[in-house]
């Protein structure tokens, strides 16, 4: 194969669609989620190198322009490329040449890839940074059959799961109309467990550009016609991921999550996904998880192995102004961007 690579950008959402999920890539990385972002202050291009045997890496590529001459570059779980692959090295260098061309002040990649991993991205100094995406998190196989999936659960979450059909909890496939409901309980989600979200048309977005391309389901436990929770769940080349959740303070005990994510998982095996990525455990470290208590006892119950990516890393290109967007960044920390 030869090793003289073509750089070119992508203008075709479908044929980028169809190299990402070719190569198993992220739907962070699919144009649905870019289209997404451009609608909120963000701006996506679509990077790739192609060789005489066709496109060989790419990385969809996010820029934000936070203040006048502070313009920021960034790739969510890329590039798409294997990390030992020649080409995965000649991208991170286009993606450079494109960053500065752009007049960013920094270029930030979080690869889609688990340590330990080798991370050799070609000449840059890249600099270690704070990850925007989960960085450690839990993955179930979905390749055995459902009873070998149940029964690698906690005897109590198995007991929860009966227990909400038991106590009257229907799941459902949800649509647009269920998006105002989830997003009140998405309010209360936030005010309960103290973390912010976005504006209601940032999740209506993200619903219908998957749902156009059938993509995700959004799930709704109910009790006597009452929405107790929803969950948002994508579906994109073999990976199934638990994106956004929401739940009432009434009628908790009925177990509406345990029966709302056995749904999901069943919905996600069917669809060919290989396995469920539960999108983050609210710590850093194995034994931080091990220490914590409520997201991460709740997810581990159902099983899965604990994993964690290589995290994201920075190339400085204007050391200036990138100290002001740290600065500013440790300002505001907790607030949704």
């Amino acid at each position: 194969m030869s090793e003289r690579f073509r750089s070119l950008l992508l203008a075709d959402a479908r044929a980028w669609d169809d190299f990402v999920a070719a190569r198993q890539g992220h739907i962070l990385q699919t144009s649905a989620w870019g289209e997404l972002k451009s609608r909120f202050g963000w701006h996506a291009l679509r990077l790739a190198l192609a060789d005489d045997d066709g496109l060989r890496a790419g990385a969809q590529v996010l820029f934000r322009r936070l203040f006048p001459g502070l313009t920021f570059a960034y790739v969510p779980r890329g590039p798409v490329a294997d990390a030992a692959d020649r080409a995965a090295l000649a991208l991170c260098d286009a993606l450079l040449g494109v960053a500065k061309s752009r007049g960013a002040f920094a270029l930030r990649i979080e690869p889609n890839w688990l340590e330990p991993n080798d991370l050799a991205l070609g000449t840059a100094n890249w600099e270690p940074a704070a990850s925007i995406q989960p960085r450690t998190t839990l993955h179930l196989d979905l390749t055995r059959d459902l009873d070998a999936i149940l029964a690698q659960m906690k005897p109590k979450w198995r007991y929860n799961i009966r227990l909400a059909e038991r106590k009257g909890v229907t799941v459902r496939a949800g649509s647009a109309d269920d998006l105002p409901m989830f997003y009140r309980l998405l309010q209360t989600t936030g005010a309960r467990d103290r973390f912010a979200i976005h504006a209601f048309d940032y999740y209506r977005a993200a619903y219908e550009l998957f749902a156009a391309r059938d993509w995700v389901r959004l799930f709704v436990a109910e009790y006597a016609g009452e929405p107790l929770a929803m969950i948002l769940v994508t579906a994109f080349a073999g990976e199934a991921i638990y994106l956004y959740g929401a739940s009432s303070n009434a009628q908790r005990e009925r177990m509406p999550n345990h029966a709302l994510h056995w749904a999901a998982i069943q919905w996600a095996k069917a669809r060919g996904c290989s396995r469920y990525d539960w999108w983050g455990i609210g710590a850093t470290t194995e034994a931080e998880a091990e220490d914590a208590h409520g997201l991460y006892q709740f997810k581990r119950g159902f099983g899965g192995q604990l994993v964690r990516y290589i995290g994201a890393r920075d190339v400085v290109l204007a050391r200036g102004r990138y100290a002001v967007y740290t600065r500013a960044v440790k300002w505001r920390r907790g607030v949704v961007g």
